[in-house]
Protein backbone atom coordinates (compact mmCIF):
# COMPACT_ATOMS: atom_id res chain seq x y z
CA UNK A 1 0.00 0.00 0.00
CA UNK A 2 0.95 3.50 -0.55
CA UNK A 3 2.04 6.61 1.25
CA UNK A 4 1.74 9.85 0.25
CA UNK A 5 3.75 12.92 2.09
CA UNK A 6 2.70 15.95 0.97
CA UNK A 7 4.50 19.25 2.03
CA UNK A 8 2.79 22.66 2.11
CA UNK A 9 3.71 25.84 0.81
CA UNK A 10 3.04 28.39 -2.02
CA UNK A 11 3.73 27.99 -5.66
CA UNK A 12 6.40 29.88 -7.90
CA UNK A 13 9.55 32.02 -7.15
CA UNK A 14 8.25 34.51 -4.96
CA UNK A 15 7.86 32.08 -2.16
CA UNK A 16 10.20 29.64 -2.68
CA UNK A 17 12.83 30.79 0.73
CA UNK A 18 9.62 32.01 2.70
CA UNK A 19 9.30 30.64 5.89
CA UNK A 20 5.77 29.55 4.67
CA UNK A 21 7.33 26.55 2.11
CA UNK A 22 9.69 24.99 4.31
CA UNK A 23 7.06 21.83 3.90
CA UNK A 24 8.39 22.23 -0.15
CA UNK A 25 11.71 21.99 0.97
CA UNK A 26 11.25 18.90 3.52
CA UNK A 27 9.86 17.43 0.13
CA UNK A 28 13.05 18.31 -2.37
CA UNK A 29 15.20 16.67 0.58
CA UNK A 30 12.82 13.79 0.35
CA UNK A 31 13.10 13.49 -3.59
CA UNK A 32 16.56 13.64 -3.57
CA UNK A 33 16.97 10.73 -1.61
CA UNK A 34 14.22 8.87 -3.36
CA UNK A 35 16.61 10.08 -6.75
CA UNK A 36 13.29 11.16 -8.16
CA UNK A 37 12.14 14.39 -9.87
CA UNK A 38 9.04 16.34 -10.04
CA UNK A 39 6.62 15.88 -12.13
CA UNK A 40 2.88 17.33 -13.18
CA UNK A 41 0.11 15.55 -12.34
CA UNK A 42 -2.85 18.22 -13.59
CA UNK A 43 -5.83 15.73 -12.75
CA UNK A 44 -4.54 16.68 -9.00
CA UNK A 45 -3.09 20.35 -9.81
CA UNK A 46 -0.03 19.01 -7.80
CA UNK A 47 3.96 18.13 -8.51
CA UNK A 48 4.69 14.39 -7.83
CA UNK A 49 7.48 11.78 -7.16
CA UNK A 50 6.96 8.35 -6.84
CA UNK A 51 9.32 5.77 -5.61
CA UNK A 52 10.67 4.00 -2.54
CA UNK A 53 11.35 5.99 0.93
CA UNK A 54 12.33 4.06 3.74
CA UNK A 55 11.53 0.69 2.09
CA UNK A 56 8.16 2.32 1.54
CA UNK A 57 6.19 2.88 -2.04
CA UNK A 58 5.68 6.60 -1.62
CA UNK A 59 4.36 9.42 -3.81
CA UNK A 60 5.64 13.08 -2.83
CA UNK A 61 3.17 15.36 -3.72
CA UNK A 62 2.81 19.31 -3.34
CA UNK A 63 -0.05 21.22 -4.73
CA UNK A 64 -0.15 23.75 -7.33
CA UNK A 65 -2.07 26.44 -5.63
CA UNK A 66 -1.84 28.91 -2.98
CA UNK A 67 -1.28 27.22 0.87
CA UNK A 68 -4.99 28.27 1.91
CA UNK A 69 -6.38 26.41 -0.86
CA UNK A 70 -4.21 23.07 -0.74
CA UNK A 71 -7.00 21.27 0.55
CA UNK A 72 -8.47 20.52 -3.12
CA UNK A 73 -5.19 19.54 -4.70
CA UNK A 74 -4.54 16.95 -1.58
CA UNK A 75 -8.19 15.52 -1.89
CA UNK A 76 -7.16 15.01 -5.01
CA UNK A 77 -3.60 12.83 -4.38
CA UNK A 78 -5.56 11.16 -2.01
CA UNK A 79 -8.56 9.86 -4.25
CA UNK A 80 -5.60 9.17 -7.51
CA UNK A 81 -3.31 7.48 -5.70
CA UNK A 82 -6.32 5.13 -3.20
CA UNK A 83 -4.24 6.50 -0.13
CA UNK A 84 -6.06 5.71 2.84
CA UNK A 85 -6.42 9.20 5.39
CA UNK A 86 -4.10 7.49 7.86
CA UNK A 87 -1.56 6.84 5.35
CA UNK A 88 -1.14 10.63 4.58
CA UNK A 89 1.97 12.97 5.95
CA UNK A 90 1.19 16.73 5.88
CA UNK A 91 4.72 18.64 6.14
CA UNK A 92 4.04 22.16 7.48
CA UNK A 93 5.22 25.35 9.26
CA UNK A 94 4.26 26.03 12.72
CA UNK A 95 4.06 29.19 14.45
CA UNK A 96 4.00 27.63 18.39
CA UNK A 97 6.98 25.82 17.70
CA UNK A 98 10.78 27.66 17.87
CA UNK A 99 12.74 27.06 14.61
CA UNK A 100 15.06 24.53 14.95
CA UNK A 101 12.21 22.76 16.47
CA UNK A 102 10.00 19.72 14.89
CA UNK A 103 6.66 17.80 16.73
CA UNK A 104 5.47 14.48 14.53
CA UNK A 105 1.55 14.01 15.77
CA UNK A 106 -1.74 12.52 14.59
CA UNK A 107 -4.52 14.69 13.96
CA UNK A 108 -5.26 17.80 16.24
CA UNK A 109 -6.88 21.29 15.25
CA UNK A 110 -5.67 23.52 12.54
CA UNK A 111 -4.60 26.13 14.58
CA UNK A 112 -4.98 29.05 12.05
CA UNK A 113 -2.78 27.28 9.76
CA UNK A 114 -5.08 27.79 6.80
CA UNK A 115 -3.36 24.84 4.66
CA UNK A 116 -4.44 22.71 7.47
CA UNK A 117 -7.70 23.79 7.59
CA UNK A 118 -8.52 23.95 3.88
CA UNK A 119 -7.16 20.08 3.82
CA UNK A 120 -9.13 19.61 7.06
CA UNK A 121 -12.38 20.66 5.07
CA UNK A 122 -11.11 19.03 1.87
CA UNK A 123 -10.96 15.29 3.07
CA UNK A 124 -13.58 15.53 6.09
CA UNK A 125 -11.00 15.01 8.78
CA UNK A 126 -7.99 16.13 10.42
CA UNK A 127 -6.77 12.43 11.51
CA UNK A 128 -3.65 12.23 9.23
CA UNK A 129 -0.19 12.36 9.89
CA UNK A 130 1.29 16.00 10.62
CA UNK A 131 5.46 17.02 10.57
CA UNK A 132 5.50 20.09 11.92
CA UNK A 133 8.32 22.28 11.10
CA UNK A 134 8.93 25.46 13.90
CA UNK A 135 9.40 29.07 12.54
CA UNK A 136 9.00 30.86 15.35
CA UNK A 137 6.30 33.60 16.10
CA UNK A 138 6.80 37.07 14.58
CA UNK A 139 9.16 39.64 15.93
CA UNK A 140 7.07 42.67 17.66
CA UNK A 141 4.05 43.23 16.25
CA UNK A 142 4.45 42.31 13.15
CA UNK A 143 1.86 40.34 11.31
CA UNK A 144 2.08 36.82 11.01
CA UNK A 145 0.79 37.22 6.74
CA UNK A 146 4.11 38.85 6.87
CA UNK A 147 6.39 37.27 8.86
CA UNK A 148 5.74 33.74 6.82
CA UNK A 149 5.66 35.23 3.95
CA UNK A 150 9.26 36.66 4.30
CA UNK A 151 12.77 34.52 4.16
CA UNK A 152 14.58 33.56 7.11
CA UNK A 153 17.72 35.43 7.96
CA UNK A 154 20.99 34.41 6.99
CA UNK A 155 21.75 33.33 11.00
CA UNK A 156 18.01 31.42 10.64
CA UNK A 157 18.79 30.00 7.36
CA UNK A 158 21.62 27.49 8.65
CA UNK A 159 19.03 26.25 10.94
CA UNK A 160 16.30 25.98 9.24
CA UNK A 161 18.87 23.94 6.05
CA UNK A 162 19.18 21.48 9.94
CA UNK A 163 16.12 20.86 10.74
CA UNK A 164 14.59 20.38 6.83
CA UNK A 165 17.45 16.96 6.92
CA UNK A 166 15.46 16.56 10.73
CA UNK A 167 11.82 16.88 9.00
CA UNK A 168 13.36 14.41 6.18
CA UNK A 169 14.53 11.89 8.76
CA UNK A 170 11.60 12.17 10.46
CA UNK A 171 8.64 11.44 7.37
CA UNK A 172 11.45 7.94 7.21
CA UNK A 173 11.28 7.08 10.66
CA UNK A 174 7.30 7.69 10.36
CA UNK A 175 7.13 5.45 7.26
CA UNK A 176 9.10 2.71 8.77
CA UNK A 177 9.14 2.60 12.83
CA UNK A 178 5.16 4.84 13.39
CA UNK A 179 4.09 7.56 15.08
CA UNK A 180 5.05 6.38 18.69
CA UNK A 181 9.19 5.80 17.72
CA UNK A 182 8.76 8.77 15.40
CA UNK A 183 7.97 10.91 18.39
CA UNK A 184 10.38 9.54 20.92
CA UNK A 185 13.09 10.58 18.65
CA UNK A 186 12.40 13.52 17.15
CA UNK A 187 9.83 15.25 18.75
CA UNK A 188 12.13 17.92 20.80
Amino acid sequence: MTWLVVGLGNPGPTYAATRHNVGYHVTDELAARMGGRFSSLKAARSDVVSGLLAGQRTVLGRARSYMNESGGPVAALVKYYDVPVDRLIVIHDELDLPLGSLRCKRGGGDNGHNGLKSIRQALGTGDFLRVRFGIGRPPGRQPVHDFVLKPFTKAEQVEADIVVQEAADAVESLLSVGLEKTQSAFNS
